[in-house]
């Protein structure tokens, strides 16, 4: 079932550990079907070394397993509530990257201090309240604060990116842990000037329009 989505969220979760965002089991990356509406994701507490396509867990939009002999992540029903409200994404992942958690932990957004943030976020990343894990109180706080951002740091938790695919929102989470070193290294230094709202929009306006091949 889903045959191409399941390569792609397979492919996408093992950009986890290759890029350094998660540790032993943690964290996940889930893909929505636009036909069906169904959503692969990754087994909970599944090593990565263990993961395959076919042990991707396909469920349903309230969370009933539509495919798969393993439990979901205990992340599903976040995903699910994002989903549920934002029609525009297809693809969501949550991490504990190190450099972007230490934003977290403190309650921090990170400010545009760069370019390429410029550029990818279109804006500072905000940070949410803190939320309970196990329900649906994230993905309330995920879709309430994220805004137009493609990610949104957890208070005293992590990270979730969006994206129009499992391939887009992994991309947003790589970007924002190199950001979110660079700029913590920065911090050590001194501190960075922010780039001016209407500077960050042009760049990132023009970054949307021109940047890759058409």
């Amino acid at each position: 079932m889903l045959e191409k989505l399941r390569d792609e969220v397979y492919r996408m979760n093992m950009e986890l550990p290759k890029n350094a965002l998660v540790t032993m089991t943690s964290g996940n990356v889930s893909g929505r079907d636009p036909e069906t509406g169904y959503v692969v994701i990754k087994p909970s507490g599944v090593s990565y070394e263990s993961l395959c396509p076919e042990n991707l867990v396909v469920v349903d939009l309230q969370g009933s397993v539509v495919e798969g002999e393993l439990m979901p992540s205990v992340d599903t029903e976040t995903h699910l509530y994002v989903y549920r409200h934002r029609a525009d994404v297809g693809g969501i992942v949550h991490t504990h990257s190190p450099y972007a958690t230490s934003f977290a932990a403190l309650g921090r957004p990170v400010p545009v201090y760069l370019t390429a943030m410029a550029d990818e976020f279109g804006g500072p990343v905000p940070v949410s309240g803190y939320a309970r894990i196990g329900g649906d109180e994230i993905g309330r706080e995920i879709v309430a604060k994220i805004g137009r951002s493609p990610a949104i740091l957890m208070k005293n938790h992590g990270v979730f990116t969006i994206g129009p695919t499992p391939t887009a929102a992994v991309k947003a989470a790589v970007m924002l842990e190199d950001i979110a070193k660079t700029v913590h290294l920065a911090l050590l230094l001194g501190q960075p000037e922010e780039i001016p709202p209407e500077e960050v929009e042009r760049a990132h306006r023009r970054y949307m329009e021109k940047y890759g091949q058409k």
